[in-house]
C-alpha cells in the first residue's frame, strides 16, 4: 500500500514522534523512506542583511542534524534532502517528485508552539499535498494531564 514515505523534519522536539511513526509505517510496508528538511527562505529574507549568511548557515546546520537524527533512528537506508524555500510548498513539491504515497509531519514545529491545533506548515501541507498526510502530535510528558490519550496521532 505504501512504497514511499516522506517524513518532513525541522529538528524540533515535536517532530520526534512523527519520525518514529513514519519509520514504523515504512518498516511495516517495506517502503522507501525520504527525510526532508526545508530551510525557510522567508525566515532568512526577513532577517537583517548582515545576518542572513549566518542565519542560513545555522538553519542548514539544523537541517543536517535533523536529517542525521532520522538516519540514526532508521533500521534501513534513508534518502535525505534539504530544500530552500517555503516549507509547505517544498514539502508538497518533493512529495510529487519522489512519487510519495504519504507525507508524515509533526503538528508543531519550531514556530508552532502557540498554535492551537496544527502548526502553520502542517496545516498548509494538509491542505495542499498531492498525497495523504499523516500528522503526528507529540505526546505530553507522563504525568502531565493534557486530557489527551496516547492513541491520538
Amino acid at each position: 500500500m505504501f512504497d514511499t514515505v516522506v517524513v518532513a523534519t525541522d529538528g524540533s522536539d515535536s517532530v520526534t514522534r512523527a519520525v518514529d511513526v513514519a519509520l514504523d509505517l515504512a518498516a511495516r510496508f517495506e517502503a522507501d523512506v525520504h527525510a526532508l528538511s526545508v530551510v525557510d527562505a522567508s525566515e532568512v529574507d526577513a532577517s537583517p542583511q548582515q545576518l542572513r549568511d549566518e542565519l542560513r548557515t545555522a538553519l542548514e546546520t539544523t537541517s543536517d542534524a535533523a536529517l542525521a537524527t532520522v538516519e540514526d533512528r532508521a533500521d534501513r537506508g534513508v534518502t535525505t534532502a534539504i530544500r530552500d524555500g517555503r516549507p509547505a510548498a517544498e514539502i508538497c513539491e518533493y512529495a510529487r517528485e519522489v512519487d510519495a504515497d504519504v507525507v508524515a509531519t509533526g503538528t508543531r514545529g519550531r514556530h508552532g508552539e502557540n498554535r492551537l491545533l496544527l502548526g502553520s506548515v502542517a496545516e498548509r501541507v494538509v491542505r495542499t499535498s498531492p498525497v495523504p498526510v499523516l500528522t503526528v502530535r507529540q505526546l505530553e510528558p507522563a504525568g502531565d494531564d493534557g486530557g489527551e490519550s496516547a492513541v491520538d496521532a
